[in-house]
């Protein structure tokens, strides 16, 4: 005979509060109904586990120890609904994200603000990287869903829309482009260039976009991240072809002008593993993220 949760619970409360009557009462059942359970408890353990007498119901030796010990699992079993409750109900949780870094400086904490504000116990741990990186984690595991571009063929994986991001030169306050309201890629072959490192997806584009019109990019800095280029171009060092979603509106020492000719655009995807169901956390923050996309700047 197996022994059950709810048997467990009437021993544990016959024994802590020293009363069937009272017991049974704090349990929600009928005296006969807890006393079956007791009995029952008994037979499945094959130990005597409770002594009845003139002075009411005592534990044995034996059913004193099992007592601390059913009432400990029984605590442990009753706080983990209680966490699975709130991780269903986005109270708590815990989502792992790699993004693309030009994502972390714009579109990223908005959806983060937005999230915090609505369900602050949920935890968002990024995973910055590359394009290819950001589906390498994925597949591997490591991530719960992916902000990424340029995903090639995979059935292992399964992509949607989540903006088009246009690529701008990050331009020197002071220098002969800045305050122009738009750039021609052919503009900006005459300055240093401040380019990504050839495994970015951005560079990819650039590289592409500049073989097209017959020019070449030689670039006078190469960099990692984003904000490091931007640092470079405060510093007046050159020209940096960025993403939009990494270029924010207000940078001072900074003119950003879209490149008109030719634009050069990339869609950004969110990613996740195809068949897979996503956390009530990653619900949540999916959310969020669609709705500061929606937003826009």
């Amino acid at each position: 005979m197996a022994v059950s949760l709810r048997q467990a619970r009437a021993f544990v409360a016959a024994v802590r509060l020293g009363s069937l009557t009272r017991a049974a009462e704090a349990l929600g059942v009928s005296q006969p109904t807890l006393t079956v359970q007791l009995r029952q408890l008994e037979e499945a353990l094959g130990l005597r586990l409770l002594d009845r007498g003139a002075r009411g119901t005592l534990p044995t030796a034996e059913g004193l120890r099992l007592a601390a010990e059913f009432e400990r699992l029984i605590g442990d079993f009753d706080l983990l609904v209680t966490q699975a409750r709130d991780v269903a109900a986005q109270r708590v949780g815990t989502v792992r994200l790699a993004a693309l870094p030009s994502i972390g400086t714009t579109l990223l904490p908005r959806a983060l603000a937005r999230l915090r504000e609505r369900r602050p116990g949920i935890q968002i741990l990024i995973r910055d990287a590359v394009a290819r990186r950001v589906a390498a984690l994925l597949r591997a595991g490591e991530v719960e869903l992916a902000i990424g571009t340029d995903l090639e063929a995979d059935t292992e994986l399964e992509a949607t829309p989540l903006i088009a991001d246009r690529m701008v030169a990050a331009i020197p306050a002071g220098h002969p482009l800045a305050g122009r309201p738009s750039v021609d890629l052919a503009d900006l072959a005459g300055s240093p260039l401040i380019l990504t490192d050839p495994e970015s997806s951005v560079r990819v584009l650039v590289d592409r976009a500049f073989a097209g019109q017959g020019l070449a990019a030689s670039p006078a800095y190469e960099v990692t991240y984003m904000s490091t280029a931007l640092g470079l171009v405060r510093a007046g060092l050159g020209v940096a072809i960025l993403p939009s979603s990494a270029v924010g509106a207000d940078l001072p020492g900074i003119a950003a002008a879209p490149i008109a000719r030719p634009e050069i655009r990339r869609d950004i995807l969110l990613i996740r593993r195809a068949g897979r169901t996503l956390s009530p956390a990653a619900e949540a923050f999916l959310a969020a993220l669609r709705e500061a996309a929606g937003e826009g700047g």
